[in-house]
């Protein structure tokens, strides 16, 4: 059994968090033909299974059956480990005739019980400078907040984490749900209402077919934001976040050869892949991960020309197999750039399948993978390139928002059914791949980070968490806020956009320290190219073992932010991990290009304050020791414009 990380008194919330206590008393609501129900009623006959998942997890199953001939299913997973309950529901006709209207399901329907309710939320990845945002708003009585995503994916202007932090509690929520949900919350006289669904669903559901609802998660707590943002991160890892080889993921370096020839990988070869693989090997910087992206197949350079999934035979005449294998051979893995769901005029699967596709008048059709036949083809097709090309890391991006598509083909009374339908195939997708593939991991992309639900970052992790801001600075700070409470393992590039007057206009620096320093993700891809200047090379010969001991206690510590993240260049930037039973950490600081104060005043979070602390600085050497109590009064240090530090400690207890 896993080690337990929540308090008893966590641990007695968990009642208070929708937990599983009869058919008709569990949290969701909908609607079979205009009548509304809620639960599983007792005229349904519902039947309960109890399932032990493993030594943590226990599955109540409820099956119920409407007099239509519908059959509804909620299954309940309750935690021992953390004070976590989830909910997610089925509806399957069974019958040889078409259901009922089935409408309005909402998976959690409740009101949670607490004084002085805030909602903390985000508008997830929008694609712009905007994004990663976090919003607070009191929940008085008679005040809503209703939150949807844009365009059919999951994190487009609205973020599927938020939290309800109480005046003694909170709550932690995340959505499962790789397309258009909604969530309404209202304050209330004692609490809070909270209505969570999929956003469109008003259909009838034909003979054979089983639509879903959104996968909910709720982590409940005893005490303050803090406790409850870690609380989550413990969970996260324990519970969430993919393994490799059954071992949790440790931190990984990316390396690649990129806009060579073409844009992205358009112009890409064999000899030229092989060629930067091998030079930064041989110059000390082997990869853990060597990125290939979009353009591998038959485009003309122009890489969302997607549809066709071979390799170009022109650039790879022997395919990517011997690219996959010197990756193999190098104790590298390869990371593969796929977009199947994207499908343009003129290539293979237009061509061949177009009985398959969702068109518009664009050019472009969306791939329905709603479509048994569709899902199983693209299923053996991928899973024959998996093993053909030695690939390790299966990155899929999703560039187009479905939405309109499917809207398009549906009708008036299947409003919802082809997205359901959807999400329910591209999750049979992944998981097929993964059980064919022993070993093989999933990276999430769409734009960007449009697509980290919770059921989508069960199977995956966001190497590509934006298309916003790589070199950015205080762009990167503020996403990287919402990325290290919420879903932390992610990736970040070592670029920079300001210029010699510290402005992000038209600015593009080498690959420097400060590069590094805010880049300080449990991923990095390392933009010093393969033919850089030994100087370049020094640089990284530093800062990546800084980097490397960072990220290790990334994926095990504490996540203390220190300042607040306004995206602006005028700011200082702080944060700290803090690992208590380990008695370690490290704390970073970074002077913005514009910050005019020389001396920020940090204040530590400290547990004991008779504690010494011992800091080093690896970059320079430097060490210093202070008591708890000297952190917590709050120490100056000065750093130049433009200037980063990182400064690891352990702890000697007093």
């Amino acid at each position: 059994m896993s080690k337990l990380y929540a308090k008893q008194a966590d641990m007695a919330l968990q009642s208070r968090i929708c937990a599983f206590v009869s058919p008709e008393n569990a949290p969701l609501s909908y609607k079979i033909d205009g009548v509304e129900y809620h639960g599983i009623p007792k005229f349904f006959r519902p039947t309960v299974t109890r399932t032990q998942i493993d030594a943590n997890i226990t599955s109540f199953t409820i099956r119920g059956v409407h007099m239509s001939g519908l059959t509804v299913t909620a299954t309940v997973q309750m935690y021992r480990d953390f004070p976590v309950v989830d909910w997610v529901a089925s509806f399957t006709n069974e019958s040889d005739h078409p259901s009922p209207i089935v409408s309005d399901i909402r998976i959690v329907d409740t009101v949670i019980a607490g004084k002085a309710p805030t909602l903390i939320h985000n508008n997830g990845d929008n694609c712009n400078d905007t994004g990663y945002t976090i919003t607070r708003t009191p929940l008085d009585a008679g005040v809503t907040v209703s939150k949807a995503p844009k365009g059919g994916t999951p994190c487009c202007d609205d973020g599927p984490y938020m939290r309800l932090q109480y005046e003694d509690y909170g709550v932690n929520i995340g959505i499962g749900w790789t397309g258009g949900w909604s969530a309404q919350f209202t304050g209330t006289s004692d609490g809070a209402a909270i209505s969570i669904g999929q956003a469109r669903c008003h259909m009838t559901i034909l003979p054979g077919e089983s639509m879903r609802t959104p996968r909910v998660t709720m982590l409940a707590y005893a005490g303050e934001e803090a406790y409850g943002r870690n609380l989550w991160r413990k969970f996260y890892f324990a519970h969430i976040l993919p393994r490799e080889n059954g071992e949790p993921i440790p931190p990984k370096l990316c390396l690649h050869v990129w806009n060579v020839g073409g844009p992205e990988f358009t112009g890409a070869t064999e000899e030229q892949q092989m060629t930067g693989l091998k030079t930064y090997i041989d110059r000390g910087m082997k990869p853990d991960i060597w990125w290939f992206d979009a353009g591998w197949y038959p485009c003309n350079f122009d890489w969302p020309l997607t549809g066709t999934w071979r390799h170009d035979p022109e650039r790879f005449p022997r395919g990517l197999g011997p690219l996959g294998q010197a990756c193999e051979d190098n104790g590298v893995q390869l990371l593969l750039w796929f977009e199947p769901e994207r499908v343009r005029e003129g290539t293979a699967l237009w061509n061949e399948h177009p009985e398959w596709l969702l068109k518009n008048e664009s050019g472009q059709a969306l791939l329905n993978l709603g479509d048994t036949a569709c899902c199983d083809w693209l299923i053996g097709h991928v899973n024959g390139l998996i093993k053909e090309y030695h690939i390790h890391l299966y990155r899929q991006d999703f560039n187009f928002n479905p939405a309109p598509y499917w809207e398009l083909h549906e009708a008036d009374d299947r409003i919802g059914a082809l997205e359901n339908l959807h999400v329910q195939g591209y999750l049979r997708y992944w998981d097929a791949l993964i059980d064919a593939n022993p070993g093989l991991w999933i990276d999430s992309c769409a734009s960007g980070g449009r697509r980290n639900d919770l059921d989508t970052m069960r199977r995956a992790v966001p190497l590509h968490y934006t298309d916003v801001g790589y070199g950015n600075h205080p762009i990167k700070q503020k996403q990287h806020r919402l990325m290290f409470e919420w879903i932390p393992y992610f990736r970040a590039h070592n670029m920079s956009w300001d210029n010699d007057e510290g402005l992000y206009i038209n600015g593009g620096k080498p690959v420097d320290a400060f590069a590094f320093h805010c880049a300080l993700a449990p991923s990095l891809t390392n933009m010093t190219t393969f033919d850089a200047p030994d100087s370049e090379y020094e640089t990284a010969a530093v800062m990546l073992p800084i980097w490397q001991r960072a990220a290790e206690i990334e994926l095990r510590a504490d996540y203390y932010p220190l300042t607040a993240c306004n995206a602006s260049p005028e700011d200082w930037y702080a944060m700290q991990f803090d690992d208590p039973e380990v008695g370690d950490g490290f704390v970073q600081l970074i002077r913005n290009t514009h910050a005019e104060d020389d001396t920020f005043d940090l204040h530590m979070i400290v547990h004991n304050p008779e504690d010494i602390y011992f800091f080093e600085n690896m970059e320079n050497g430097d060490i210093m020791q202070l008591t708890g109590e000297q952190l917590m009064a709050g120490i100056p240090l000065t750093l130049a414009k433009r200037e980063g530090v990182v400064w690891f400690y352990h702890i000697v207890a007093l």
